[in-house]
């Protein structure tokens, strides 16, 4: 049996184990909502214009891009909250979406061209 020494000496912690502090959470939740929005939006977009580059009808792959686009936001959604760094998560999702939409707007230039 432990003495009351012993029990004393047990470090207290702080805050529950397992929870965020409120500007924690609120980064996830915007990384979660906002950079999953600007990723899919990317990615939606680059595949959308590649299907049609490739020649798909117009509204064929612009469902399927906004389908599969709905299941990524999902994965990029859940993503954000099981990931360890948060910085990551606003990286991976910002640059991202910024690159696919980049590549997205000369796929279409050269669709018109």
């Amino acid at each position: 049996m432990p003495s009351a020494a012993m029990t004393d000496l047990a470090p207290t912690p702080s805050r529950a184990p397992g929870r965020l502090p409120p500007l924690a959470l609120l980064s996830r939740i915007g990384a979660a909502v906002l950079g999953g929005y600007a990723f899919c939006w990317g990615f939606i977009a680059v595949v959308h214009a590649g299907l049609y580059g490739l020649g798909m009808p117009f509204h064929d792959a612009e469902h399927l891009a906004a389908i599969l686009g709905v299941l990524l936001y999902l994965v990029a959604f859940l993503w954000t909250f099981a990931a360890r760094r948060v910085g990551l998560c606003w990286a991976v999702l910002l640059v991202g979406g910024g690159l696919m939409t980049g590549a997205a707007a000369l796929i279409q230039r050269a669709l018109l061209a």
